[in-house]
């Protein structure tokens, strides 16, 4: 009976193999592919974007410099604007305090402002008037009453050290002060000082900044 019950087991057919360990495997593998496959897209993408990155940076960049040059161009044209501004209301103020004054014949004007001797006739001849000339004491005292150092129309710039007035006439009286005319510095034009009315004249440089008086024989 034993050896019947051996020989019978020796004779079994012999079990097929389980396919679930080779399945795991090629799994294994597919899934290494993928993680693979990920992870250089992953590595592609980062790039992509460090690039994008840099780019907009860079663009950025550019745009504020652009932007810092077009805010510098324009505060540079708001303070032209406001220079400008600044000039048109100092005329118009300049023009608003004129006053014309009548002393003997003549009307006088006095400035509010300083310029050099030229641009002081200028300004006199656009009003129709040129710096004054002074032909009597009366006139000279009239003058000196503003307190203010005034431009005549007195000088020697065309004929060094012949002093004329503005309508070509030679100087006959004058009210020079103590050691004037001196013509240092090339002095070749004519202030009043108004502290010393009988001899307050003085030459200075003609691109000194003074006060100026106009004078016209017609009604402003």
């Amino acid at each position: 009976m034993q050896q019947m019950e051996v020989s019978d087991y020796g004779n079994e057919s012999p079990r097929p193999k389980q396919k679930g360990s080779g399945d795991a495997n090629q799994t294994e593998r597919r899934l290494c592919q993928v993680l693979l496959l990920s992870f250089g897209l992953l590595c592609v993408i980062q790039a992509i974007l460090n690039v994008s990155l840099r780019l907009t940076l860079y663009s950025t960049h550019s745009d504020c410099n652009a932007t810092h040059f077009s805010s510098q161009d324009q505060l540079t044209n708001k303070i032209k604007n406001l220079e400008e501004e600044r000039d048109r209301l100092r005329t118009n103020l300049e023009t608003a305090q004129e006053r014309w004054e009548y002393f003997n014949g003549s009307f006088y004007y006095i400035s509010s402002i300083e310029k050099t001797w030229q641009e002081s006739r200028d300004d006199c001849l656009q009003k129709g008037a040129d710096l004054v000339i002074i032909n009597s004491q009366e006139e000279q005292d009239f003058t000196t009453k503003f307190d203010k150092r005034l431009w005549i129309g007195l000088t020697d710039s065309e004929t060094e050290g012949t002093w004329k007035w503005v309508d070509g006439t030679p100087l006959t009286k004058s009210y020079w002060g103590s050691g004037e005319p001196n013509d240092e510095n090339s002095e070749n034009c004519v202030e009043i000082r108004y502290y010393d009315s009988k001899n307050s004249w003085n030459d200075v440089s003609c691109s000194f900044l003074l006060n100026w008086i106009c004078e016209r024989k017609d009604r402003p």
